[in-house]
C-alpha cells in the first residue's frame, strides 16, 4: 500500500505496538518492585536498566546498518519473537523458584540487544507508512501512546504484582506481545526503499555513512548531544526515584506507582499539546526551552518535599513538555534525513543520544547507596531539615544535586543551540 493513501497501516502498527509496549513495561516495573524488595539497593535496581541499555548503546550503530540492509517487517518480527522468549525464560525461572538477580541482568542484556535492532527498524517502518504531511500529527500520537503507557504501567503493575504476583504480570506481557506480533505479521504492509539504494556496501561502511551524515549536519548532531545530557540526568533520576519514595514513611510500592503514573498523565497532556500546536517558528528553541523548564523544576521540588501530593505535582511539571520536545526532534529528523539513510542515522542517534543512560543509572545508584545515604546518616541538623532523615534522605539530597546539574547543562547547551533555527 502506498503510504500516501491513508494512515490505516500506521494506526494498526501504532495501536498494537503500544499495547505490546504496555505489557513489556508492566513486566519491567514488576521486576523493579521484586528486585527492590529482595535487595533494598538503588544500584541493584538501576542495574536492570543498565544491562538493558548497554548492548543497545554499544551495538546500535551496526544495528542501524543491518536495518537498512534487510526487510523492516521481518527484522521487527524476529527481534520481537526473541525478546518474548526472554520473557518466557523469566516466567519459567520464577515459577520454578530459581530466579536470581544475575538471571535478570543476563536476560535484560539479551532483550536489550533485540531492541537494538528492532528500534531503528521500527522508526523507519513508521516513516514508510506515514505521509509526510502527517509527521507532526503522528509523532504527537506516538508521544500520546508512550504517555498512556507511562500512566498505565506503574498502576497496573503495582496492582497486578500486589494481588497476583510477578507471574501474572508476565502473562499480561506475553498476551500483549501475541496481539502485536499477529497484527504486524498479518495485517500491516510496510513499503521498502528500493533494494539497489540500501543494500550496497558492508555493515561497517553503512554504519560509517550514518556517522558522516551527522558530522555533515551539525544541527542534528548538537540536538542529539544535548539530549544525551538530558538522558544522563533523567536516567540518574530514574535510579534515585524508587529509593526516594519506597522507603519514605508516606511512600511504598503503591505510592511509587501512583507518583510515576502522574508523569504519564503529564505526558498525555503534553502529547495533546504537541499534536494540536501549530508549527513553531523555531523547533530547536522549543526543544531547548522545554528541557530547561523540566530539569530546572522537578528535581528541586521533589528534593525539598515530603508529601505524595507534591511529588505528583513535581512529576507533572517535569514531564508535561517532554512530548513537545520529542515531537519536534522527530519532525526535524524525519524531514532532514533521506529515507534510505534513516536506519543507520537513527541507530547512530541511538548510540550518541542514549549512551548516557546506563552511565546515568550507574551514577544515580552509586551516588545514593555509597555517597548520599552515608552523608545523610551522619549529617547535621541543617541537611536533615532540608532533605529529611532516615533511609530515603540521601535520595532527596541526590535529587537536589541532579537539579543543579540539569539546569547547568541546559544553560551551557543553550549557548550552542541558540544560533540554530529550524522551521519546516
Amino acid at each position: 500500500m502506498n503510504k500516501n493513501n491513508n494512515l490505516k497501516d500506521f494506526y494498526i502498527l501504532w495501536s498494537t505496538q503500544c499495547l505490546s509496549q504496555l505489557g513489556s513495561s508492566i513486566t519491567a516495573f514488576a521486576l523493579t518492585l521484586w528486585l527492590y524488595e529482595k535487595t533494598g539497593s538503588a544500584l541493584n535496581t538501576a542495574a536492570l536498566r543498565i544491562f538493558t541499555y548497554a548492548p543497545y548503546v554499544i551495538m546500535s550503530i551496526f544495528a542501524g546498518a543491518l536495518t537498512d540492509k534487510f526487510d523492516k517487517k521481518k527484522t521487527m518480527l524476529i527481534c520481537d519473537l526473541l525478546a518474548a522468549l526472554t520473557t518466557v525464560a523469566v516466567f519459567v525461572l520464577y515459577k520454578t523458584d530459581t530466579l536470581s538477580v544475575w538471571h535478570l541482568y543476563l536476560i535484560n542484556a539479551v532483550s536489550g540487544l533485540m531492541n537494538t535492532v528492532q528500534q531503528p527498524a521500527s522508526e523507519v517502518a513508521y516513516t514508510m507508512v506515514i505521509p509526510k504531511e502527517h509527521y507532526q500529527k503522528t509523532s504527537g500520537l506516538q508521544q500520546l501512546s508512550r504517555s498512556l503507557v507511562t500512566i498505565g504501567n506503574p498502576l497496573i503493575a503495582a496492582a497486578v504484582y500486589g494481588l497476583a504476583g510477578l507471574d501474572a504480570a508476565i502473562v499480561i506481557d506475553l498476551i500483549s506481545f501475541a496481539v502485536a506480533f499477529i497484527a504486524l505479521a498479518c495485517f500491516i504492509t510496510i513499503p521498502e526503499v528500493p533494494e539497489k539504494e540500501v543494500n550496497e556496501g558492508s555493515v561497517l561502511s553503512l554504519a560509517k555513512e550514518g556517522l558522516v551524515y551527522l558530522k555533515d549536519n551539525p544541527l542534528i548532531l548538537y540536538i542529539i548531544l544535548f539530549l544525551a545530557g538530558v538522558n544522563f540526568i533523567a536516567s540518574a533520576f530514574d535510579a534515585v526515584l524508587p529509593a526516594f519514595i519506597i522507603p519514605s514513611p508516606k511512600g511504598g510500592n503503591s505510592i511509587y506507582g501512583i507518583v510515576t503514573s502522574f508523569s504519564g498523565i503529564a505526558m498525555v497532556v503534553g502529547s495533546l499539546i504537541a499534536t494540536a500546536m501549530p508549527k513553531p517558528k523555531n523547533r530547536v528553541r522549543v526543544i531547548y526551552a522545554s528541557m530547561l523548564f523540566s530539569l530546572g523544576t522537578e528535581n528541586f521540588l521533589l528534593a525539598f518535599s515530603r508529601s505524595p501530593v507534591l511529588w505528583c505535582i513535581a512529576e507533572i511539571i517535569g514531564w508535561i513538555f517532554v512530548p513537545v520536545m520529542s515531537t519536534n526532534q522527530t519532525v526535524i529528523m524525519r524531514n532532514s534525513i533521506p529515507e534510505r539513510l534513516q536506519g543507520r542515522v537513527y541507530a547512530c542517534r541511538n548510540t550518541l543520544q542514549f549512551f548516557t543512560i546506563p552511565i546515568g543509572l550507574l551514577f544515580g545508584g552509586v551516588m545514593v547507596d555509597e555517597v548520599c545515604e552515608p552523608i545523610m546518616k551522619h549529617s547535621g541538623e541543617t541537611l536533615k531539615l532540608l532533605f529529611g532523615s532516615g533511609k530515603g534522605s540521601g535520595a532527596a539530597l541526590m535529587l537536589f544535586i541532579l537539579g543543579v546539574l540539569g539546569t547547568t547543562m541546559c544553560l551551557v547547551f543553550g549557548q550552542i543551540l541558540k544560533k540554530y533555527n529550524y522551521s519546516d
